[in-house]
């Protein structure tokens, strides 16, 4: 078999827990152990399991493909997972059922499998596991804990809208460390002064590069196919607003990456406005501002920066 490259596609890892609902399977290993976690599994190897959070996003990012040519997919999808290949078979069955094209996984025995990220070319890894998630942004890598329950997802709506949070999400946290040490006067007056200097990049900027790569591919299609319309739409929602705006946008520019909205909300509840822009993901660095997204919108935290070196 010829060698299969992932360096030119978007490559997301996924844990099954974020993918499914493994609730019920996770309190039955917590309860009666490992060995009766097996045999459940064994027992209910036939049984789907039901959608996770990150369900609907994996699931419109694959239809994505669509864009490519057969056998040469732009976005992979690769399991990451701490079963081992026994446990992990109604993991794989469920996604035969659910008709994912997802074909490649990592099963590790209880084992965390962050350390596959760099070698498998993936940009985000998304898990239910905080512990897995934490060690693997302390080493660097794009990593994402899934909060909240199910997404009901609409198979009729096409779309693909993805939000991040600008601080700690897609720019690294020097300007978050302003804030947290002399206030949001001071903050606000470092970032009109550095208004010219683009960000560090944070952890997710990548990402958000390849999903532009991506949207460049449905122009090209728009460009010969005036029917087509475009699925993917990129929101930036933060809690900036001006003048420490600027920044954030000129940084995007001079990173060669961008976003289709941008909301400056200056510290009203994102919450409110995720229920009116129904992002299938966001992305946040700060647990204060995913307790109220979580509850209507799938929510990722990325435990990124200072503010997450104490944080629970």
């Amino acid at each position: 078999m010829p060698a299969y490259d992932l360096a030119d596609r978007l490559v997301v890892g996924v844990a099954s827990s974020a993918l499914f609902d493994l609730r019920e399977s996770d309190a039955v290993f917590r309860e009666q152990g490992e060995e009766a976690y097996r045999a459940y599994q064994e027992q209910k190897v036939d049984d789907t399991l039901r959608p996770g959070v990150a369900f609907a996003f994996i699931r419109r990012l694959l239809s994505l493909n669509d864009l490519g040519e057969p056998g040469d997919p732009l976005v992979e999808v690769i399991i990451l997972s701490r079963n081992d290949p026994d446990t992990g078979l109604r993991v794989m069955r469920s996604i035969q059922a659910h008709e994912l094209p997802i074909s490649r996984a990592v099963f590790m025995q209880g084992r965390s499998p962050y350390a596959f990220i760099t070698a498998l070319n993936m940009s985000l890894f998304l898990s239910a596991n905080g512990d897995d998630v934490r060690e693997a942004v302390a080493d660097g890598l794009p990593a994402g804990h899934v909060l909240g329950s199910s997404y009901a997802d609409d198979p009729a709506d096409r779309e693909l809208r993805i939000a991040f949070d600008f601080d700690g999400v897609l720019a690294g946290d020097a300007a978050e460390r302003v804030y947290q040490t002399d206030g949001l006067e001071e903050f606000r007056a470092y970032e009109a002064r550095n208004a010219a200097t683009p960000h560090d990049p944070g952890p997710l900027r990548d990402f958000l590069a390849g999903v532009n790569r991506i949207q460049r591919r449905e122009e090209e299609r728009r460009a010969t196919d005036p029917d087509y319309t475009s699925r993917v739409h990129v929101s930036l929602v933060t809690a900036r607003n001006a003048p420490a705006h600027e920044r954030a946008v000129r940084s995007l520019k001079q990173w060669g990456v961008r976003v289709n909205g941008a909301f400056f909300l200056g510290g009203i509840e994102k919450g409110a406005v995720m229920k009116v822009l129904r992002p299938h993901i966001f992305f946040d660095d700060q647990v204060t501002h995913l307790q109220s997204t979580s509850r209507t919108t799938p929510s990722v935290h990325i435990p990124f920066g200072k503010i997450n070196e104490t944080a629970p």
